[in-house]
């Protein structure tokens, strides 16, 4: 799952504690995450991608959880699953090992969930993310479901407007909290890579930079002037410079999030109705 040696153990044990939660319905304490290091040293280097010691809230279970995060078909996958099996159980006998493979890739899914040998069977848990509702994750509003939506299957969706709308209520809802947010955006970029999203990622970054989207709750707040004045001028110096293309990224961030009426989101980004209308059918 991309270099996660930059990115902090708290981090990565909040993402595969709400990968557990929000995605596999574990209902495990988020407080009680102990991140595992898994590598083991054979003949190749291998690393499970998340391997984290968790505690189920319902019954108090203690138990280690591997998360796999799969791209394409791969028909050595259960082979390889079984591998990591025996990896982590070895390196920590004594406890249960749950195993889930997520796959995220666009093709449609072929790999089986076992591995059948004259002895035994082997099994592990496969979630296919196109079977899960993108929609869902969006409308519950979170930090936790906004990042783990950029896995989510778009749904014919233009891809740099769903991560626009990520990145920018993201930000929205962490306010004033820089650290709280780039400790979101580090998940983000780390589950973005495995979609190869990192370039909408970084678009969407940049257009942080263009209209002071720190504000946009206040509007709701009735702090109109205030929002308004802080989107203008960042449009003004967009427009200025000749982005045009930025004008129109913010006018549909302003789309998606529902809170400000057409007429004014046309007026504040410098657009014409048409233009905003043109937008709308595109979107």
């Amino acid at each position: 799952m991309g270099n996660k040696d930059i990115i902090s153990k708290s981090v990565l044990g909040h993402l595969a504690a709400d990968i557990a939660n929000l995605l596999l319905g574990l209902g495990v304490d988020m407080d009680a995450v102990e991140l595992l290091d898994t590598e083991q040293q054979r003949v190749e280097q291998r690393r499970a991608d998340l391997v984290a010691r968790m505690c189920r809230q319902a019954d108090g279970e203690n138990f280690i959880l591997h998360i796999e995060i799969q791209n394409q078909n791969d028909s050595t996958m259960p082979l390889r699953m079984l591998r990591y099996f025996t990896d982590i159980q070895l390196a920590y006998p004594k406890e249960a090992v749950h195993q889930h493979l997520i796959y995220i890739g666009k093709e449609r899914l072929t790999m089986p969930d076992y591995f059948a040998a004259p002895a035994f069977t082997y099994h592990y848990a496969l979630l296919d993310m196109h079977t899960v509702d993108c929609s869902i994750l969006l409308a519950q509003d979170t930090p936790d479901a906004l990042v783990l939506a950029i896995l989510c299957d778009f749904r014919g969706k233009p891809v740099q407007e769903v991560v626009n709308h990520i990145v920018l209520r993201l930000r929205e809802l962490m306010g004033d909290d820089e650290s709280g947010f780039r400790n979101y955006f580090e998940m983000l970029e780390t589950l973005a890579e495995n979609r190869d999203l990192q370039p909408n990622i970084k678009e969407a970054e940049q257009m942080l930079t263009q209209v002071d989207v720190t504000k946009f709750a206040s509007y709701s707040w009735g702090m109109r002037d205030g929002i308004e004045k802080g989107i203008e001028k960042g449009i003004e110096k967009g427009r200025l410079e000749g982005e045009l293309k930025k004008a129109q990224e913010v006018a549909r961030g302003l789309l998606q999030l529902g809170v400000i009426a057409e007429a004014d989101i046309a007026r504040i980004a410098g657009l014409s109705v048409e233009e905003l209308q043109k937008l709308r059918v595109q979107h």
